[in-house]
């Protein structure tokens, strides 16, 4: 069993409690939600740049595929260096890789499932296809749609929810997790027509 292929489910955000709240942290909140499904706490990893949780999705006493979650400890725009340098540690291809991120072009509470394309300004997306000099791996986009009047775009991502949304928010990182789950025991075309609202 311990050679089962491994697949490394990336939350993408900031590092420190300063971000915890921010909307470009939705990545963080939903690993955490998977850990906590898992039973596990994160711990660091011996690369010194991400924590990580290992397991396997399923019912206990049916073991299903291992999964390696993982927050980096970097910020956004370098988080491509730490997700390659565990991508080699647990020998995983982009193709094994689901990395879950905060998506402006999609509305707050909804969410899409996909695999490669671009990185649509999004400087996470973009360190990661630096670093694997690919965007070929699944992508979990979770809407916080575009922010109000003439707001700078940064400063929005870099900003907390509304209160309205924050009482939502559960609900979004609850599917989301839900999807992440469906998308590695179920594959990508029935957890898109599922979860692609």
């Amino acid at each position: 069993m311990a050679d089962a292929p491994v697949w490394l489910v990336v939350g993408l955000g900031n590092p420190g409690p300063s971000y915890a709240g921010h909307r470009h942290n939705v990545g963080y909140l939903v690993v955490d939600e998977l850990a906590s499904r898992l039973g596990s706490g994160f711990r660091a990893h011996k690369s010194g740049r991400a924590d990580v949780v290992e397991g396997r999705l399923g019912a206990p006493g049916t073991p299903g595929p291992r999964i390696v979650l993982a927050k980096p400890r970097s910020y956004m725009n370098e988080v491509g260096g730490p997700v390659k340098a565990l991508a080699t540690f647990y020998k995983v291809a982009p193709d094994a890789i689901v990395a879950i991120h905060d998506e402006l072009d999609i509305d707050f509470g909804t969410l899409r499932i996909k695999r490669g394309g671009g990185d649509n300004g999004h400087n996470g997306l973009k360190s990661l296809r630096s670093s694997f000099g690919s965007g070929d791996f699944y992508r979990v986009r979770a809407g916080i749609g575009r922010p109000p009047g003439r707001q700078d775009v940064a400063d929005f991502v870099l900003s907390n929810y509304s209160s309205a949304e924050r009482k939502e928010l559960p609900f979004q990182v609850d599917t989301a997790a839900d999807a992440v789950e469906s998308l590695i025991t179920d594959g990508l075309e029935k957890t898109q027509s599922r979860f692609n609202s």
